[in-house]
C-alpha cells in the first residue's frame, strides 16, 4: 500500500490532458491552459478509451474528463485510470453540466479527485487543476452537501454504520485524531480550515489525512468523503 497517497509532483509544468467529445470546448480549454505559466496541455481525447491511453502515454498529471462521452464514457475511463498502477500519479477532475449531477458519486467512487461545472470561470478551472495536481480534492462544503444528497438519493445508507463492511473494519485502524480529522474532511474543510478548527498545524493535519488514506485504501480526499458516509462515521444533517 502506498504510504504517501498525496506524493509530490516532479518539477516542471503541470501536464494537463483534455477529454471531451466537443472539439470547440477542448480548443477553448487548451488556449486557457497553455496561456497559464506552469501548465501545458499534453493531449486531447474525444472519448474515454483515448483518454485512458493518452493518460498513460503522455504522463499527464491532471485529466479534465467529461462524464458523458460516446463509446467509453468518462466514468469508465476514470475507473481504468485509477486502477492502473502506471497512472498512480494521475488525478481526474470530472467536468459536469451541473455542479452535482447524477454520476458524481459514481465518479468519486471510481477514483475521481473531484468535479467542476463546465460553466466555471477561467480562474476556477485553473485553480482546480492546481488543486488536483497537488493531490487535494475539489470538494467545497457546498459541493459536499450536494454529494451527500446525491449519495442518499441513490440508496446509500448513511443513517447507520455498515456493520461488518470493509469500510467499518478499516475505520477501526484509525486513531482517535485520524477519525476526528476524517470527520472534518467529510465536511469539505481544507487542511487550513481543519487546522484552525482543531488548533493544530496544517502540516499535522496533512499527516493525519495521509495516514487515514493509507489505512482506508483511499486514493485521495474525495474518496475519504464517500467512505466517511458509507461507513456511517458521519451522518448528514437534516437541514
Amino acid at each position: 500500500m502506498d504510504e504517501n497517497p498525496t506524493r509530490e509532483r516532479g518539477p516542471g509544468p503541470i501536464k494537463v490532458l483534455l477529454a471531451d467529445d466537443q472539439a470547440l470546448l477542448r480548443s477553448a480549454f487548451r488556449v486557457l491552459v497553455d496561456s497559464e505559466p506552469g501548465m501545458r496541455v499534453v493531449g486531447e481525447a474525444s472519448d474515454g478509451a483515448q483518454a485512458y491511453a493518452l493518460a498513460r502515454e503522455a504522463g499527464a498529471d491532471v485529466v479534465l474528463m467529461d462524464i458523458r462521452m460516446p463509446g467509453t464514457d468518462g466514468l469508465a475511463a476514470t475507473r481504468m485510470i485509477s486502477q492502473d498502477p502506471e497512472c498512480a500519479g494521475v488525478r481526474v477532475v470530472m467536468l459536469t453540466t451541473f455542479e452535482v449531477d447524477e454520476y458524481v458519486v459514481q465518479a468519486l467512487r471510481a477514483g475521481a479527485s473531484g468535479f467542476l461545472g463546465k460553466g466555471a470561470e477561467p480562474d476556477e478551472l485553473l485553480n482546480a487543476i492546481r488543486v488536483a495536481a497537488a493531490g487535494e480534492a475539489l470538494l467545497s462544503p457546498a459541493a459536499t452537501k450536494g454529494l451527500i444528497a446525491s449519495f442518499l438519493a441513490q440508496g446509500g445508507r448513511a443513517d447507520a454504520p455498515l456493520a461488518g463492511s470493509a469500510h467499518a473494519e478499516r475505520l477501526a485502524a484509525l486513531t482517535g485524531r485520524e477519525r476526528e480529522v476524517l470527520v472534518q474532511v467529510a465536511a469539505g474543510l481544507s487542511n487550513d480550515g481543519i487546522a484552525s478548527r482543531l488548533e493544530v498545524s496544517p502540516l499535522t493535519v496533512k499527516t493525519h489525512v495521509n495516514r487515514a488514506m493509507a489505512k482506508l485504501g483511499a486514493r485521495d480526499r474525495a474518496q475519504l468523503v464517500v467512505i466517511a458516509y458509507e461507513s456511517g462515521l458521519v451522518r448528514p444533517r437534516a437541514d
